[in-house]
């Protein structure tokens, strides 16, 4: 197959996408355009490793800048799309710039850009958001000069980033609007856990919070207002509050989307047969069955459903099956989730959480269905490979910490 194939998108997603084709040993042309200044890296280390001074930038780069050569894969950096279309030959992306890029079949992987806080003050230098190399820098200029920081959001990025600010020393407050922490994500006893636990470590979590705006002098942020009158000092306010899934390529072809997400199959496949999607940006159905719809944040769905988009670019039809996992490290706390407990209507405690070793398992109508561990590598992996097989594991079984899960994975057909 010699098919001119464009990929929008410089992340993991696109960055997978064009691996797999040429490990496929796809001969055609392979061009990645990607809106940041630099070569594909990695994100999740941003907010932990490079933050702290434990990686740079060069470590965070997938590949070594031979690679794309060797492997022919012209990449551009620096280049927005803003649109595309197919004609009677192909199609061809637009950026901003002016310069166009002509494909025979597109696979889009624009990722998110994270939710912007409408408040007054917004502009003040010191507010940041955390989403790319840049933001990244930008958090790291005012590090070492910060006593104050305020992350606003209880989510995993925010929380991390509050974990780091702690470690150095500094005064950390979490601002929630919700009544709990990582609400999306987790069942109330694990995100209760985590209140304690970074509270233990001198961080100071407020949930159920409402700001008004933001104070500060000379063009810098000072504090953050909330609804009472009372004011939070912060010389850094991180704003963590989610993200918006770019899909405004998607949107330009007149391919289906849903709330800026664009809508695929289990193949990968758009609405249109031409054009792939994969990672953030994406609507997927469920992997491990059901109707459902979801967003998957996360490194393994960027890699497993790249690796997917890639099959369907070259006529192999492979159904996106890949268990969802994701991970958050905060402070000495390692998160580990298979699976996803929405729905969930029992829950299993195994482990101590005042050692900070334990589990959370979820299940719906007595079916397994989800995990959360907190550094019990263990529990995660044996459930991993339950929700893999297909498998269940008692709930009254499981319970009993005394009992390792993974004898238990083949004690029930799910």
């Amino acid at each position: 197959m010699t098919a001119k194939i464009l990929i929008i998108g410089a992340g993991q997603a696109g960055m997978q996408i064009a691996v797999s084709l040429r490990e496929s040993e796809f001969a055609g042309d392979i061009t990645i355009v990607g809106e940041e200044a630099y070569a594909p890296y990695q994100r999740p280390p941003l907010s932990k490793a490079y933050l702290a001074g434990d990686s740079d930038e060069e470590s965070l780069e997938f590949r070594n800048p031979n690679f794309y050569a060797e492997n022919r894969i012209k990449l551009v950096t620096g280049e927005k799309i803003i649109g595309a279309e197919f004609g009677e030959n192909g199609g061809v992306a637009t950026a901003a710039s002016g310069k166009t890029y002509s494909f025979d079949k597109l696979a889009l992987a624009p990722g998110s850009t994270p939710r912007k806080l409408t408040l007054e003050g917004a502009e003040l230098d010191g507010v940041l958001y955390l989403r790319d190399l840049d933001d990244a820098k930008a958090l790291k200029d005012r590090w070492d000069g910060a006593k104050n920081l305020v992350v606003i959001g209880g989510g995993f990025i925010g929380l991390e980033v509050a974990a780091a600010a702690r470690k150095a020393g500094k005064t950390v407050t979490v601002l929630e609007v919700a009544d709990r922490l990582m609400a999306r994500a987790v069942s109330p006893i694990t995100s209760e856990f985590y209140r304690e636990a970074h509270e233990r470590r001198g961080t100071s979590i407020r949930l159920g919070v409402q700001m008004t705006k933001f104070i500060g002098a000379e063009g810098r942020v000072s504090g953050v207002e909330l609804s009472d009158g009372s004011v939070v000092p912060a010389e850094i306010v991180m704003v963590g509050i989610g993200v918006i899934a770019r899909g405004e390529v998607a949107e330009s072809l007149g391919l289906e989307t849903m709330n800026g997400a664009i809508v695929v199959n289990e193949f990968a496949e758009t609405s249109n047969p031409l054009v792939v999607a994969a990672g953030d940006a994406v609507l997927l159905p469920y992997p491990l069955g059901g109707d459902t719809q979801v967003r998957l944040e996360s490194v393994q769905n960027a890699v497993d459903q790249a690796k997917v988009a890639a099959a369907t670019l070259l006529g192999t039809k492979d159904a996106y099956h890949a268990v969802p996992w994701f991970w958050s490290d905060q402070a000495e706390l390692k998160l580990q989730i298979a699976g996803l407990s929405m729905g969930y209507d029992q829950t299993v405690l195994r482990g101590n959480q005042a050692d900070e070793h334990f589990s959370v398992l979820y299940y719906r109508d007595s079916k397994l269905i989800a995990i959360d561990a907190v550094n019990d590598v263990p529990d995660y992996m044996a459930v991993r490979r339950a929700l893999a097989a297909g498998h269940n594991i008692p709930a009254d079984l499981a319970s009993d910490f005394s009992i390792a899960l993974k004898t238990l994975i083949n004690a029930e057909k799910a």
